[in-house]
């Protein structure tokens, strides 16, 4: 595994979930009917951050008197498709509709300023995406933020996991706006830690803001790497723990039990960047920066990593 740090300035048989052909939008399937062919383009691995966003931690959660601010992601894989459900319900517990509406209806409009400030970042990032990457998986896709990087692509497919179902609408909403053919776009209930997509069936997985509070860091990573096709891309923003011994990374340490209450599990002090590294993705190159949005949820890492 190379391990670089840089500055910054189909056919997908979801397993017994989804499926795609290339002439027409993704179709539910039965388990036992779904078979694999990824039709990705030729391999290659592209060269070349959390004010939680879905998380708007302590100070958004008390001012709006909400609980969590961000979703959480999935566990288990290479499980029959009976058990994505399973898996589900473990990691996210059902809520009540009205608390997953009113946590997707406070995500989608609370999270601007935070996406006017990292746009930049994210600009680069996804423009690596450009041309190379037909299959897409989000993990963690929420609203939907960042479809407006890829969705230009012509015949781009999508597939957004979450685990609440409530996202949905604003998701696709996002598609539309983005210029994205909703019959390119696919919404899956699902979590991280057990992704519902074939082995070696996406050309990138993207993830903003989803390993803070996801149940199984490596798992999630295990994953990630398992629905990448040989030479595929993993491209991530997210926020880590600040530097031992700073006056921050000691707010966040006390305040870290808070946090992970009121966010839905989101950890402040986790050492995100360097379980990537050690993930076993062959090629990674990441960079950090702070945000004055991002508040105590600094500083961000974001880059890209290659199986």
């Amino acid at each position: 595994m190379i391990l670089h740090t840089i500055p910054f300035s189909s056919n997908i048989a979801p397993r017994g979930l989804i499926t795609s052909r290339s002439d027409s939008s993704p179709t539910r399937v039965n388990s036992d009917a779904s078979t694999a062919r990824s039709l990705a383009p030729d391999s290659f691995c592209f060269s070349g951050v959390c004010s939680c966003g879905r998380r708007r931690f302590v100070e958004a959660a008390v001012a709006t008197s909400l609980f969590p601010i961000c979703p959480s992601t999935s566990i288990a894989s290479k499980l029959p498709s009976d058990n994505y459900t399973a898996m589900l319900e473990k990691v996210h517990p059902p809520r009540p509709d009205w608390y997953e509406e009113l946590y997707a209806s406070v995500l989608n409009t609370s999270m601007q300023s935070y996406e006017d400030e990292i746009a930049g970042y994210k600009a680069e990032l996804f423009a690596e995406l450009k041309g190379k990457a037909q299959q897409v998986l989000e993990i963690g896709i929420g609203t939907g933020p960042n479809l407006r990087y890829y969705a230009a692509d012509s015949g781009v497919r999508v597939f957004g996991v979450d685990p609440n179902i409530k996202m949905e609408k604003y998701a696709r909403a996002a598609a539309v706006a983005a210029g994205l053919p909703l019959s390119n776009f696919e919404f899956v209930q699902a979590v991280g830690e057990a992704i519902p997509l074939d082995d070696a069936s996406v050309d990138a997985v993207v993830g903003t803001l989803v390993l803070c509070s996801v149940k199984d860091v490596d798992k999630t990573l295990e994953e990630i790497k398992r629905v990448l096709r040989p030479g595929g891309v993993y491209l991530f923003v997210e926020h880590v723990a600040a530097k031992d011994g700073t006056i921050l990374r000691f707010i966040q340490s006390v305040l870290d039990p808070l946090q992970q209450t009121l966010a839905d599990g989101c950890h402040l002090t986790r050492e995100t960047g360097r379980s990537i590294s050690k993930s076993g993705f062959s090629d990674v190159k990441l960079s950090m920066t702070s945000l004055s949005s991002a508040s105590i949820i600094n500083p961000q890492l974001f880059g890209i990593a290659c199986k």
